[in-house]
């Protein structure tokens, strides 16, 4: 099943890429193969057996017999959370994407499928080349979706996601190729523990610039900002989860001595990036500058979690990246479809949406709420057990989650103030329509997830590192 996963999107992209599909035939393709791919990960779902810990549905076979690398492949329980995170957030972008009509559907859907293979490839793989292949393939259709379909500042926001990128690339080839050789296997769940600490840092420069991480977020506000928004959502809701899985997967599994000796700085930048993070999204002048920035600042907050290396934090950490990616998706989704109807993003120029367009502010008013972390809300319990869990490392972290916490109420109001609520800006006109139905069709998916979450955030916090397992999983490097 896991294979299927990964081959489903990417067999479809080749069919369309091979075809003379007209663009409506292209993107129902698409759209058909992203919603198969989410009832495919809901089988996995239900079939999956939380009560039991270690690798599940997996798949291995030889593939450079030598250097001992194999085509190795299966899930943990928390890694199905974060599959079931890309396939959603990946068929709302392929649907808003085939609704707003992109030039090139044929390559754009393609490239959009393609993407979703590689990044289901990543939170699967089992071994350390195999896992390089699809964090770099990851990598390729955003290249192209970001330099080929963004705004005017597209090939700047494109060359300098591509230098930052290919250093943290060039950094983990180097890391992974020292480690597995040192080790006589690249297999996961085979190769042990290391105490190098040049082989850690590879690993977490590599994974900390495409989360981003403070100070390894420059190429960060110009490509949010240029990609097209359903692009946009995938990079802030899904790649950068990416680069939080490489950091739970193989930094502090397989480097505990590393992790231990640089986790009070990882900690530091983290907590620094998180409020960082807040400020400049707090002073954002456009929609999607606030997105951006909040998505560096959770990124933080996140890194704290798996960096407290305990229960709380672990589970925390890997509910917020469900929470953040669901709402980052959303957001960004509804910013472009502002952008639509008043042709900016600016928020001097916005305001007064919430009259007339009950859907929209209702969505974005909901969508807001939640990501405020008010009690009940699935981000209210994700950030509490990551605070929960950095204060165990020392209260001084769990103060500045705690700041930083009460600025993204100020900037998420600020956000959903200056587009429903104040006076009508230059920008919104009368004729500007409350959102159709497709657009419903989009997002509310989106918003259900997070209310189920909310209901019960349990599924994913008492399914992942249960009962006191997860720092011996840690520290058995998941074996």
């Amino acid at each position: 099943m896991t294979t299927v996963l990964i081959l489903l999107p990417l067999a479809a992209a080749l069919v369309i890429w091979v075809l003379p599909l007209n663009d409506i035939s292209a993107g129902a393709l698409a759209l058909l193969a992203a919603l198969a791919e989410v009832g495919l990960w809901i089988q996995m779902l239900v079939r999956f057996d939380f009560g039991q810990s270690g690798l599940q549905f997996s798949q291995q076979r030889n593939w450079f017999s030598d250097l001992h690398v194999s085509y190795h492949v299966g899930v943990y329980g928390f890694s199905v959370w974060l599959i079931g995170l890309t396939v959603i957030a990946m068929a709302a972008a392929i649907a808003y994407g085939f609704w707003v009509g992109r030039e090139r559907v044929r390559a754009y859907m393609g490239l959009l499928l393609f993407l979703t293979g590689a990044v289901v490839g990543v939170f699967s793989a089992q071994d350390l080349l195999l896992f390089y292949a699809f964090f770099e393939a990851m990598m390729i259709p955003l290249y192209v979706l970001v330099g080929v379909w963004g705004g005017p500042g597209r090939m700047a926001a494109t060359l300098k996601f591509v230098i930052y990128t290919m250093a943290g690339s060039l950094l983990m080839l180097a890391a992974i190729v020292v480690y597995g050789l040192s080790q006589d296997t690249f297999d996961l769940v085979q190769i042990g523990q290391s105490s190098s600490d040049w082989i850690f840092l590879g690993f977490v420069a590599a994974f900390a610039i495409k989360a981003p991480l403070f100070p390894l977020h420059g190429w960060l506000p110009d490509a949010y900002r240029e990609a097209s928004p359903e692009v946009a959502a995938i990079l802030s809701g899904v790649v950068s989860k990416a680069a939080a899985y490489g950091f739970l997967r193989i930094a502090i599994t397989k480097f505990p001595d590393p992790a231990h000796h640089y986790r009070t700085p990882i900690l530091a930048l983290a907590a620094i990036g998180l409020i960082y993070g807040s400020l400049l999204a707090f002073r954002a002048p456009d929609l999607r500058g606030v997105i951006a920035f909040s998505s560096l600042a959770q990124m933080g907050l996140i890194t704290m979690g798996v960096f407290a290396v305990n229960d709380l934090g672990l589970n925390g950490s890997v509910l917020q990246m469900v929470n953040h990616g669901l709402v980052s998706t959303s957001l960004f989704l509804l910013a472009g479809m502002v952008e639509r109807r008043t042709l900016t993003g600016e928020l001097a120029r916005l305001g007064g949406m919430a009259r007339g367009r009950p859907a929209l502010a209702t969505v974005l008013l909901t969508t807001g709420v939640i990501s405020l972390a008010v009690p009940l809300s699935s981000a209210f319990a994700g950030e509490f057990l990551i605070l929960a869990g950095v204060f165990q490392r020392g209260w001084g972290w769990a103060l500045a989650g705690a700041v930083a916490i009460v600025l993204a109420a100020m900037y998420v109001l600020r956000l959903v103030s200056a587009v429903l609520h104040r006076a009508d800006g230059p920008a919104v006109s009368d004729a500007a329509l409350d959102l159709r139905p497709a657009e419903l069709g989009v997002v509310v998916p989106l918003v259900a997830c997070l209310l189920a979450l909310s209901a019960w955030p349990a599924a994913i916090t008492g399914h992942s590192f249960h009962d006191d397992r997860a720092q011996a999983d840690v520290a058995r490097g998941f074996r």
